[in-house]
């Protein structure tokens, strides 16, 4: 994502803070940032985010504070940690780049703003009732990266060309995975290709979902990820 979206970004998280928090005297604001992944597979988006925050005029530590919350992959982690922000009382749930914490922020509370990033589509997920209107209490952008799949799985044809098979890492705990699949099957049907299907949602899965790709030599070189 590029550093202007986020600035824009932050921009719909300050305009949707409510009044009365951004009034808060002398207690500081609280933001609470949610992510799926581990701290490390965000670090850039979270320092774009804080350099957004600096140019509105939001300085962490000093007149703001971000309570973090990350699931470390393990999103079924995400909704008591999305309960545990609202518990804190934040004034806004931040979550970017992630569509599971997305979800688990939507589903924990109506009330507090939420802003999000997702590579989804936000309507077909459920996030918001409509691009133009989102309406409740959630608003964010999409990169569309879903939709994407299938596109992703004709350029790896065109490397292979000779290959008919391909394989599709995906993490099972994703709540869009089934899209994802969806829009890859749909892809290999026109395309008349062959899709294997690899679970890995931990460390521990990526050696065995590769040793069975080892096990398959006629598969294309090239592995389709779905996180």
């Amino acid at each position: 994502m590029q550093r202007r979206e986020f600035i824009t970004l932050v921009g719909s998280a300050a305009a949707a803070w409510p009044l009365v928090a951004r009034a808060q005297q002398p207690a500081m604001l609280v933001i609470g940032f949610l992510h799926g992944q581990s701290p490390g597979g965000f670090a850039d988006m979270l320092a774009a985010f804080r350099e957004g925050l600096k140019q509105l005029g939001f300085v962490e530590g000093q007149n703001v504070a971000i309570e973090y919350r990350s699931a470390n992959d393990q999103y079924d982690r995400l909704p008591e940690l999305a309960a545990d922000l609202v518990r804190r009382r934040v004034a806004v749930i931040v979550s970017l780049g992630s569509t599971p914490a997305a979800l688990a922020a939507n589903a924990a509370t109506a009330t507090i703003p939420i802003v999000f990033s997702t590579a989804a589509d936000p309507v077909q997920i459920g996030l918001v009732a409509s691009f133009n209107r989102p309406g409740g209490n959630v608003t964010g952008i999409s990169s569309m990266n879903v939709e994407l799949s299938g596109k992703l799985l004709q350029l790896l044809h065109e490397l292979v060309p000779g290959a008919t098979r391909f394989a599709a890492l995906n993490n099972p705990t994703n709540p869009v995975i089934q899209i994802l699949i969806a829009e890859a099957q749909a892809a290999a049907r026109t395309l008349g290709l062959q899709l294997l299907f690899l679970n890995a949602s931990t460390e521990s899965d990526f050696e065995p979902a590769f040793a069975t790709l080892v096990q398959h030599p006629q598969l294309g070189r090239a592995v389709l990820q779905q996180d």
